[in-house]
């Protein structure tokens, strides 16, 4: 095992201009660490994964597996191990087969192949299925057959590039959790791809966000929800997404309608000059009250059983209010919203988007 850093790598598409798809990558991923990247599509997540693989050329800065430049090592040297999107298995080999392909081609003994398929099939509860062939499984087995392949080879590293995406979303949901279960178990080093950032924050012990090839945040989930260091961030983390405003500021807060919201001392100093910043505040932290808050027209109601999503407009700015799912309002009602306690809103620097502290 081994830990993997990243130092301003960049990979560069040509063209007029050309494209950097990664620019300066910096991240340290210590030994053993559950690490996920996460960002929109075209974020480049996945080339900054296959830069690592080796499956995208680094044509700037430099990357280290343990004490190893691998920067310019072919994919087989690297000691990684990859599960893509697609299963990729061999329709015509057993599980068994397919688990210990890559352990045949290093010239393993049939005894020793035998016995690290078997300890791998006995983690992913694939024992009774060793004999089956790919087509004879559903799709979650078959993910965990491609997650057997990985694990038998015992690398120093796992990638993984949105693997549970091909899964509906109860299956999605287990598997995920088994995937971070065997992570702990074997404490091998992992870095996770994947556009879903409920999977990201559920997931991952840090959580990495990138935009347009440039990592914005590298925090754990807790850290990325209470203090995103920009709007973007704040805006991408969580779900729903943090109701995001600009406003102006007054004496005391920002003016959203007829009210005053109030920000804390030390964001109103760090404010300065501004005469407008973009306001924050979770659907979470807002609550329906009988008089005070802002008046909401509400649009739409989501439904979810123990909880309701209120989305509605307060001029030409939309929120979203989490509510009690027993008792919401109906649409086209007018409804008084407030915040539920001090300190849940945070407010951003329009030009820069740089979070204000």
């Amino acid at each position: 095992m081994a830990g993997v850093v990243y130092e301003a790598a960049s990979r560069i598409y040509p063209g007029s201009p050309p494209v950097k798809a990664v620019d300066g990558f910096d991240l340290a991923v210590p030994d053993g660490e559950f690490l996920v990247l996460v960002g929109p599509s075209g974020s480049g997540k996945s080339t900054a994964l296959r830069m690592l693989a080796g499956l995208e050329d680094v044509d700037e800065g430099a990357i280290h597996i343990g004490e190893r430049d691998v920067t310019h090592l072919p994919p087989k040297d690297r000691d990684i191990a990859m599960v893509f999107q697609s299963y990729a298995l061999y329709p015509h080999m057993t599980v068994a087969d397919n688990m210990g392909f890559a352990l045949k081609l290093r010239g393993l003994s049939k005894e020793d192949i035998a016995a690290k398929v078997a300890e791998a099939a006995k983690m992913l509860d694939l024992t009774k299925f060793l004999d089956r062939k790919p087509k004879a499984l559903s799709g979650g087995q078959r993910q965990r057959v491609a997650m057997g392949r990985a694990i038998v080879r015992e690398p120093s590293v796992f990638l993984m590039d949105e693997p549970l995406s091909n899964l509906d979303a109860k299956l999605r949901v287990e598997t995920r959790a088994n995937i971070a279960k065997l992570q702990q178990r074997l404490g091998t080093t992992t870095i996770y791809v994947t556009h879903d950032q409920v999977e990201a924050m559920t997931m991952g012990d840090r959580v990495a966000v990138l935009r347009d090839g440039i990592l914005q945040q590298c925090a754990s989930p807790r850290e990325l929800y209470e203090n995103p260091t920009n709007s973007f961030v704040a805006g991408f983390i969580g779900s729903p997404a943090m109701n995001l405003a600009t406003l102006p500021l007054t004496e005391g807060g920002v003016r959203l309608g007829d009210v005053v919201l109030p920000l804390p001392r030390s964001v109103l100093t760090s404010a300065g000059d501004l005469r407008e910043v973009v306001f924050g505040v979770r659907p979470e932290s807002l609550q329906l009250v009988p008089e005070g808050g802002f008046e909401l027209v509400v649009e739409l109601v989501e439904e979810l059983g123990a909880d309701a999503y209120v989305h509605g407009k307060v001029g030409d700015d939309r929120f979203v209010v989490r509510v009690d799912g027993r008792t919401p309002p109906r649409m086209g009602d007018n409804v008084r919203v407030g915040l539920r306690g001090e300190g849940e809103t945070h407010a951003f620097n329009p030009e820069t988007t740089l979070r204000l502290s």
